[in-house]
Protein backbone atom coordinates (compact mmCIF):
# COMPACT_ATOMS: atom_id res chain seq x y z
CA UNK A 1 0.00 0.00 0.00
CA UNK A 2 0.70 3.42 -0.76
CA UNK A 3 2.25 5.59 2.49
CA UNK A 4 -0.49 8.28 1.57
CA UNK A 5 -3.17 5.30 1.85
CA UNK A 6 -1.81 3.90 5.09
CA UNK A 7 -2.18 7.43 6.66
CA UNK A 8 -5.21 7.43 5.40
CA UNK A 9 -6.39 4.01 6.81
CA UNK A 10 -4.36 5.32 10.64
CA UNK A 11 -6.63 8.35 10.62
CA UNK A 12 -9.79 5.99 9.51
CA UNK A 13 -9.15 4.07 12.55
CA UNK A 14 -8.07 7.03 15.16
CA UNK A 15 -11.46 9.17 13.63
CA UNK A 16 -13.77 6.43 12.69
CA UNK A 17 -16.62 9.29 11.49
CA UNK A 18 -13.90 10.46 9.17
CA UNK A 19 -14.59 8.69 5.82
CA UNK A 20 -11.65 8.54 3.11
CA UNK A 21 -11.58 8.53 -0.28
CA UNK A 22 -10.00 5.45 -0.88
CA UNK A 23 -9.80 2.05 0.45
CA UNK A 24 -6.94 -0.62 0.72
CA UNK A 25 -6.74 -2.62 -2.11
CA UNK A 26 -6.54 -6.52 -1.14
CA UNK A 27 -3.87 -9.03 -2.81
CA UNK A 28 -6.79 -11.48 -3.64
CA UNK A 29 -10.07 -11.44 -3.78
CA UNK A 30 -11.91 -14.67 -3.39
CA UNK A 31 -15.30 -16.57 -3.58
CA UNK A 32 -15.64 -18.37 -0.40
CA UNK A 33 -17.50 -21.33 -1.58
CA UNK A 34 -16.75 -21.55 -5.76
CA UNK A 35 -18.52 -24.50 -6.34
CA UNK A 36 -21.71 -23.13 -4.21
CA UNK A 37 -21.94 -23.12 -0.69
CA UNK A 38 -23.59 -26.63 1.29
CA UNK A 39 -26.56 -24.48 2.68
CA UNK A 40 -28.58 -21.26 2.18
CA UNK A 41 -29.46 -18.27 3.99
CA UNK A 42 -31.75 -17.37 1.58
CA UNK A 43 -31.24 -13.36 0.71
CA UNK A 44 -30.88 -12.96 -2.76
CA UNK A 45 -30.02 -9.49 -5.31
CA UNK A 46 -27.27 -7.29 -4.55
CA UNK A 47 -25.35 -6.36 -1.63
CA UNK A 48 -26.81 -3.05 0.30
CA UNK A 49 -24.14 -0.77 1.98
CA UNK A 50 -20.25 -0.42 1.39
CA UNK A 51 -19.66 1.19 5.06
CA UNK A 52 -21.69 -1.90 6.53
CA UNK A 53 -22.98 -4.60 4.16
CA UNK A 54 -26.35 -6.37 4.06
CA UNK A 55 -27.64 -8.90 1.90
CA UNK A 56 -24.56 -11.29 1.57
CA UNK A 57 -25.90 -14.16 -0.13
CA UNK A 58 -21.89 -14.83 -1.50
CA UNK A 59 -19.33 -14.37 0.97
CA UNK A 60 -15.81 -13.37 -0.22
CA UNK A 61 -12.50 -12.61 1.58
CA UNK A 62 -10.27 -9.92 0.81
CA UNK A 63 -6.86 -11.18 1.67
CA UNK A 64 -4.52 -8.71 2.52
CA UNK A 65 -0.87 -10.66 2.36
CA UNK A 66 2.87 -8.61 3.79
CA UNK A 67 5.28 -7.65 1.11
CA UNK A 68 8.97 -8.30 0.49
CA UNK A 69 11.32 -11.36 1.11
CA UNK A 70 10.09 -13.03 4.27
CA UNK A 71 9.30 -16.31 6.82
CA UNK A 72 6.20 -18.02 6.80
CA UNK A 73 3.87 -15.81 8.62
CA UNK A 74 0.78 -15.87 10.55
CA UNK A 75 -2.54 -15.04 9.61
CA UNK A 76 -5.66 -13.98 11.10
CA UNK A 77 -8.93 -14.03 9.77
CA UNK A 78 -10.99 -11.19 10.66
CA UNK A 79 -15.08 -10.79 11.42
CA UNK A 80 -16.31 -7.71 11.85
CA UNK A 81 -19.48 -6.78 13.45
CA UNK A 82 -22.71 -5.34 12.57
CA UNK A 83 -25.24 -7.28 14.95
CA UNK A 84 -25.72 -10.08 12.56
CA UNK A 85 -27.55 -7.78 10.58
CA UNK A 86 -24.98 -6.46 8.30
CA UNK A 87 -20.86 -6.63 8.53
CA UNK A 88 -18.94 -3.54 8.56
CA UNK A 89 -15.78 -3.48 7.17
CA UNK A 90 -15.25 0.03 7.49
CA UNK A 91 -14.53 0.36 11.33
CA UNK A 92 -13.49 -3.21 11.96
CA UNK A 93 -11.96 -5.10 8.99
CA UNK A 94 -10.18 -2.47 6.66
CA UNK A 95 -8.08 -0.68 9.87
CA UNK A 96 -7.30 -3.79 11.31
CA UNK A 97 -6.14 -5.79 8.26
CA UNK A 98 -3.76 -2.68 8.01
CA UNK A 99 -2.61 -2.96 11.19
CA UNK A 100 -1.85 -6.54 11.21
CA UNK A 101 -0.02 -5.93 7.80
CA UNK A 102 2.48 -3.18 9.46
CA UNK A 103 3.17 -6.50 11.79
CA UNK A 104 3.90 -8.83 9.28
CA UNK A 105 0.94 -10.67 9.88
CA UNK A 106 -1.23 -11.95 7.09
CA UNK A 107 -4.85 -10.29 7.24
CA UNK A 108 -8.19 -11.90 5.57
CA UNK A 109 -11.60 -10.04 5.97
CA UNK A 110 -14.18 -12.73 6.03
CA UNK A 111 -17.44 -10.60 4.52
CA UNK A 112 -19.59 -13.67 5.91
CA UNK A 113 -23.44 -14.50 5.28
CA UNK A 114 -25.78 -13.30 7.90
CA UNK A 115 -27.78 -15.80 9.20
CA UNK A 116 -31.67 -14.04 8.17
CA UNK A 117 -32.99 -16.90 10.02
CA UNK A 118 -30.06 -19.29 9.13
CA UNK A 119 -28.42 -19.94 12.18
CA UNK A 120 -25.55 -22.18 10.87
CA UNK A 121 -24.54 -20.35 7.93
CA UNK A 122 -22.27 -17.36 9.26
CA UNK A 123 -20.37 -20.25 11.69
CA UNK A 124 -19.71 -22.46 8.37
CA UNK A 125 -18.67 -19.46 6.74
CA UNK A 126 -16.15 -18.46 9.00
CA UNK A 127 -14.99 -22.14 9.37
CA UNK A 128 -14.64 -22.18 5.58
CA UNK A 129 -12.61 -18.91 5.81
CA UNK A 130 -9.71 -20.51 8.27
CA UNK A 131 -9.74 -24.12 5.85
CA UNK A 132 -9.51 -21.74 3.07
CA UNK A 133 -6.18 -19.84 4.53
CA UNK A 134 -4.67 -22.85 5.69
CA UNK A 135 -5.52 -24.17 2.31
CA UNK A 136 -3.77 -22.05 0.64
CA UNK A 137 -0.86 -21.72 2.88
CA UNK A 138 2.22 -22.03 0.62
CA UNK A 139 0.83 -20.08 -1.76
CA UNK A 140 0.14 -17.19 0.54
CA UNK A 141 3.41 -18.11 2.64
CA UNK A 142 1.99 -18.60 5.76
CA UNK A 143 2.21 -20.70 8.32
CA UNK A 144 -0.84 -22.67 8.66
CA UNK A 145 -0.14 -23.63 12.56
CA UNK A 146 -0.17 -19.92 13.31
CA UNK A 147 -3.63 -18.84 11.61
CA UNK A 148 -6.02 -17.44 14.13
CA UNK A 149 -8.95 -15.04 14.24
CA UNK A 150 -10.00 -11.86 15.63
CA UNK A 151 -13.84 -11.15 16.18
CA UNK A 152 -15.68 -7.68 17.12
CA UNK A 153 -19.05 -7.60 18.34
CA UNK A 154 -21.52 -10.33 16.82
CA UNK A 155 -18.21 -10.57 14.80
CA UNK A 156 -16.69 -11.55 18.47
CA UNK A 157 -19.16 -14.49 18.69
CA UNK A 158 -18.75 -15.93 15.43
CA UNK A 159 -15.41 -15.76 16.23
CA UNK A 160 -15.66 -17.21 19.85
CA UNK A 161 -18.19 -19.61 18.03
CA UNK A 162 -15.36 -21.51 16.02
CA UNK A 163 -12.73 -21.30 18.73
CA UNK A 164 -15.51 -23.49 21.18
CA UNK A 165 -16.93 -25.81 18.05
CA UNK A 166 -14.50 -26.96 15.05
CA UNK A 167 -13.09 -30.21 14.01
CA UNK A 168 -9.89 -31.40 11.94
CA UNK A 169 -11.18 -31.36 8.63
CA UNK A 170 -12.72 -34.27 6.35
CA UNK A 171 -9.62 -36.52 5.41
CA UNK A 172 -11.77 -38.06 2.77
CA UNK A 173 -13.47 -35.19 1.14
CA UNK A 174 -13.35 -34.40 -2.24
CA UNK A 175 -13.07 -30.36 -1.56
CA UNK A 176 -9.31 -30.12 -1.06
CA UNK A 177 -10.33 -27.12 1.74
CA UNK A 178 -13.13 -29.48 3.41
CA UNK A 179 -9.71 -31.64 4.64
CA UNK A 180 -8.19 -28.42 6.85
CA UNK A 181 -8.83 -28.08 10.12
CA UNK A 182 -11.42 -25.18 11.20
CA UNK A 183 -9.44 -24.64 14.61
CA UNK A 184 -8.34 -20.90 15.22
CA UNK A 185 -4.69 -20.93 16.67
CA UNK A 186 -5.03 -17.59 18.76
CA UNK A 187 -8.45 -16.15 19.51
CA UNK A 188 -8.69 -12.41 20.06
CA UNK A 189 -12.08 -10.95 20.40
CA UNK A 190 -13.12 -7.33 20.99
CA UNK A 191 -16.30 -6.38 22.59
CA UNK A 192 -17.64 -9.66 21.44
CA UNK A 193 -21.25 -10.64 22.20
CA UNK A 194 -20.68 -14.12 23.83
CA UNK A 195 -23.77 -15.62 25.74
CA UNK A 196 -27.62 -15.79 24.62
CA UNK A 197 -28.66 -15.72 27.54
CA UNK A 198 -31.01 -12.76 29.19
CA UNK A 199 -28.84 -10.56 31.77
CA UNK A 200 -25.85 -10.02 29.11
CA UNK A 201 -27.62 -10.45 25.83
CA UNK A 202 -27.47 -7.98 23.34
CA UNK A 203 -30.74 -8.87 22.21
CA UNK A 204 -30.24 -8.01 18.88
CA UNK A 205 -27.49 -10.18 18.04
CA UNK A 206 -29.67 -12.89 19.48
CA UNK A 207 -32.61 -12.22 17.49
CA UNK A 208 -31.04 -12.17 13.86
CA UNK A 209 -28.83 -15.48 15.17
CA UNK A 210 -31.21 -17.30 16.59
CA UNK A 211 -34.77 -15.42 15.60
CA UNK A 212 -37.25 -13.64 18.38
CA UNK A 213 -38.65 -16.64 20.33
CA UNK A 214 -35.74 -19.32 20.18
CA UNK A 215 -35.80 -22.37 21.56
CA UNK A 216 -33.86 -23.33 24.70
CA UNK A 217 -31.39 -25.63 23.07
CA UNK A 218 -30.25 -23.12 20.65
CA UNK A 219 -29.75 -20.52 23.67
CA UNK A 220 -27.38 -23.13 25.21
CA UNK A 221 -25.93 -23.83 21.55
CA UNK A 222 -24.91 -19.96 20.88
CA UNK A 223 -23.91 -19.09 24.62
CA UNK A 224 -20.32 -20.11 24.04
CA UNK A 225 -19.13 -19.09 27.87
CA UNK A 226 -20.85 -22.50 28.23
CA UNK A 227 -18.68 -24.14 25.07
CA UNK A 228 -15.35 -23.42 26.39
CA UNK A 229 -13.29 -26.81 26.77
CA UNK A 230 -9.01 -27.35 26.99
CA UNK A 231 -8.86 -27.10 23.34
CA UNK A 232 -10.36 -23.89 23.22
CA UNK A 233 -7.43 -21.26 21.68
CA UNK A 234 -5.52 -18.86 23.47
CA UNK A 235 -7.43 -16.04 23.45
CA UNK A 236 -7.25 -12.09 24.06
CA UNK A 237 -10.15 -10.05 25.63
CA UNK A 238 -10.59 -6.36 25.59
CA UNK A 239 -14.12 -4.70 26.62
CA UNK A 240 -15.10 -1.43 28.34
CA UNK A 241 -16.81 -1.37 31.66
CA UNK A 242 -19.66 1.36 30.22
CA UNK A 243 -20.36 -0.81 27.15
CA UNK A 244 -24.23 -0.50 27.39
CA UNK A 245 -24.94 -2.45 24.10
CA UNK A 246 -22.96 -5.64 24.74
CA UNK A 247 -22.33 -5.73 28.70
CA UNK A 248 -18.88 -6.38 29.96
CA UNK A 249 -20.02 -9.93 31.71
CA UNK A 250 -20.12 -11.22 27.74
CA UNK A 251 -16.03 -11.03 28.22
CA UNK A 252 -15.62 -11.74 31.90
CA UNK A 253 -17.95 -14.98 31.71
CA UNK A 254 -15.91 -15.92 28.90
CA UNK A 255 -12.78 -15.38 30.67
CA UNK A 256 -13.60 -17.20 33.75
CA UNK A 257 -14.20 -20.36 31.96
CA UNK A 258 -11.04 -19.84 29.94
CA UNK A 259 -9.08 -19.78 33.14
CA UNK A 260 -11.48 -22.40 34.63
CA UNK A 261 -10.25 -24.67 31.84
CA UNK A 262 -6.39 -24.14 31.63
CA UNK A 263 -6.44 -22.34 28.68
CA UNK A 264 -4.15 -19.33 28.24
CA UNK A 265 -6.27 -15.80 28.16
CA UNK A 266 -5.76 -11.91 28.46
CA UNK A 267 -8.52 -9.41 29.22
CA UNK A 268 -8.63 -5.46 29.27
CA UNK A 269 -11.20 -4.01 30.43
CA UNK A 270 -11.47 -0.27 30.10
CA UNK A 271 -13.42 2.01 32.05
CA UNK A 272 -14.54 3.74 29.17
CA UNK A 273 -14.89 3.45 25.47
CA UNK A 274 -18.09 2.34 24.75
CA UNK A 275 -19.13 0.02 21.76
CA UNK A 276 -17.43 -0.48 18.62
CA UNK A 277 -13.96 1.34 17.57
CA UNK A 278 -14.30 3.56 20.38
CA UNK A 279 -13.30 1.22 22.80
CA UNK A 280 -9.93 0.97 21.61
CA UNK A 281 -9.38 4.29 19.61
CA UNK A 282 -9.82 6.01 23.47
CA UNK A 283 -7.22 3.70 24.49
CA UNK A 284 -4.52 3.56 22.68
CA UNK A 285 -2.65 1.55 25.44
CA UNK A 286 -4.39 -1.70 24.60
CA UNK A 287 -1.40 -1.46 21.44
CA UNK A 288 1.31 -2.49 23.10
CA UNK A 289 -0.20 -5.18 25.39
CA UNK A 290 -1.38 -6.91 21.99
CA UNK A 291 1.86 -6.59 20.37
CA UNK A 292 3.54 -7.91 23.71
CA UNK A 293 0.97 -11.10 23.79
CA UNK A 294 1.01 -11.61 19.80
CA UNK A 295 4.93 -12.50 20.54
CA UNK A 296 4.63 -14.31 22.95
CA UNK A 297 1.72 -16.47 20.61
CA UNK A 298 4.41 -16.51 18.56
CA UNK A 299 1.71 -14.94 15.97
CA UNK A 300 4.28 -11.67 14.97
Amino acid sequence: MTRTLSTAIVSMMLFPAILVAELPKPTAVLDLWPNGAPDTNGLTGPEKGKRCVGNISKPTLLVYLPTGDRKPTSAVVITPGGGYGVVCVESEGYPIAELLIERGIAAIICKYRLPNGHHLVPANDARRALRTVRHNAEKWNIDSKRVGVWGFSAGGHLASTVSTVFDSGQADSSDMVERQSSRPDFSVLFYPVITMMDGAVHKGSRRNLVGASPQPTLLQRYSNENRVTKQTPPTFLLHCTDDRAVPVENSLGYYRQLVAKGVPASLLIFESGSHGPTAFNKNPSWLAAFDRWLTARGAK
